[in-house]
């Protein structure tokens, strides 16, 4: 072997390695590999870019750097309905199966044979009264392991996954692209607080106390005489629409400058978002993509996008688009 073609191939290896080397280098540099390039990623990066960089006349000091996401639909799915009503409902029929004295009213027992037509008929309040009943007279601990333990448990009607595998992985990239560039995320959802909290720091790495969310009462008692938290019946607070704002500022104190929700329910958050004062940045995920997830917006039953379609663009924010932005959308899933 000439010494020629010997260091020829030598050569040859240090470039192969040198071109795998960029192409890692290339992967790592990428904060949102789950995104298509395009209008959506440069606008986001650009915006992150800017707040984040000391020599950005748009940066925005560690402390402000707050961003706050809507859950159902923004961060997971919420199809067919909303993920805490099917555990309600599992939950009802379970206990209606031992005691069916508990089956009450109309919306109970309708919730109970899973009729969601007659149930979602009854509006807001039918559905308050199911969550009563299975959120209820217990403690928050109770609570949170058993909707822990059927998040795993349960699956999903169409995908067959348990329902904590329904996330999605763009969405997941930038949480954390926000967080290394010295943002603090928060979830500020209509969904409780308690069943947020009980699986929020797995699914996304939020704490429990940057979590955001309607709000039942709870009581301090003696149970067996150990102190704890007991869940009541009444619910409080709902943090939807004009709640949104309120609950941020009681909560955080700050306006955020980065907010992202699906529907017209988290039209006043992206609102006071954007309208404060500096460089802002306010995003809806449009459910555009049946094949892959759903599509629905202005006719839907929930997550309904009316408002925020035909007013968003000309506020300048930014419509995310799920079949055209997103290479994938669930995690380990084409």
């Amino acid at each position: 072997m000439g010494a020629g073609t010997l260091a020829g191939r030598c050569l040859s290896a240090l470039l192969g390695l040198g071109i795998l080397a960029m192409a890692a280098s290339a992967a790592l540099a990428d904060p949102l590999p789950s995104w298509q390039a395009g209008e959506a990623k440069s606008r986001i990066l650009a915006f992150v870019e800017a707040t984040s960089d000391p020599a950005s006349r748009d940066f925005v000091p560690v402390a402000e750097r707050i961003a706050v996401f809507d859950n159902d639909g923004t961060l997971w799915a919420e199809q067919p309905v909303y993920f805490q009503l099917i555990f309600a409902l599992d939950d009802l029929k379970a206990r209606a199966a031992e005691d069916p004295s508990i089956l009450s009213s109309d919306a109970l027992r309708a919730a109970a044979a899973g009729d969601m037509k007659a149930l979602l008929a009854g509006g807001k309040e039918a559905i308050e009264e199911v969550v009563a009943v299975t959120h209820a007279d217990m403690t928050v601990e109770a609570f949170q392991e058993a909707t822990a333990l059927w998040l795993r448990t349960a699956k999903h009607p169409r995908s067959g996954w348990p329902y904590e595998q329904m996330v999605y992985q763009p969405m997941l990239e930038l949480l954390r692209y926000l967080r290394d560039e010295g943002y603090k995320t928060y979830i500020v959802s209509g969904g409780g607080l308690h069943f947020i909290r009980s699986y929020a720091q797995k699914a996304y790495n939020i704490p429990p106390e940057q979590v955001i969310g309607s709000v039942a009462a709870t009581e301090y008692q003696l149970v067996d005489g150990k102190p704890e938290i007991m869940k009541e019946p009444e619910i409080i607070f709902i943090d939807d629409k004009a709640g949104k704002p309120v609950a941020i500022d009681r909560a955080i104190g700050r306006r955020p400058i980065f907010a992202a929700g699906n529907s017209d329910g988290d039209f006043e958050m992206l609102e006071w978002t954007s309208s404060g004062p500096g460089l802002r940045f306010a995003m809806l995920v449009h459910h555009d993509d049946a094949a892959r997830e759903w599509a629905y917006d202005r006719d839907s039953h929930i997550g309904r996008l009316v408002r925020g379609l035909d007013e968003g663009p000309e506020r300048g924010w930014l419509i995310v688009s799920m079949a055209k932005d997103w290479k994938t959308i669930f995690p380990e899933a084409d």
